[in-house]
């Protein structure tokens, strides 16, 4: 497969991330994320399947780059990020204390994932 193609699938990928995720406010976005993981989490960690591809893409063009290894990085800090809150939820404390601000979730807000995780592909393969 040619760069392009892991590129636009890449975009796709990540505008499928945002889609299940999508809501109007952080703590919407917090609670479609509780209901995915209440319901199974292996179906959880499926929908995180940005994080899978980015894994996927390194082992493929074995390109462990700063920029390569960076999204995974992140990525994965996000998750753990997540399940720890999710974790809190699930054994009873409420959202407010497990977040305290909740901000509202504008549209570029809502899709700078899909902005900035391809742009760094792009630069850790040499696209630009």
């Amino acid at each position: 497969m040619d760069l392009i193609s892991l590129l636009i699938i890449f975009i796709l990928v990540e505008f499928l991330e945002s889609y299940w995720q999508k809501s109007d406010t952080l703590h919407g976005l917090l609670t479609n994320n509780f209901y995915m993981y209440s319901k199974n989490i292996f179906l959880y960690f499926t929908l995180h399947l940005s994080f899978f591809y980015t894994i996927f893409i390194s082992y493929y063009l074995s390109n462990f780059s700063f920029w390569m290894s960076s999204i995974i990085i992140i990525k994965f800090i996000d998750i753990a990020f997540k399940l720890t809150m999710m974790k809190k939820l699930s054994l009873g404390s409420e959202l407010y204390d497990v977040m305290p601000i909740n901000v509202k979730m504008t549209p570029i807000f809502r899709y700078m994932n899909v902005l900035i995780y391809p742009l760094s592909y792009i630069f850790a393969v040499g696209l630009i």
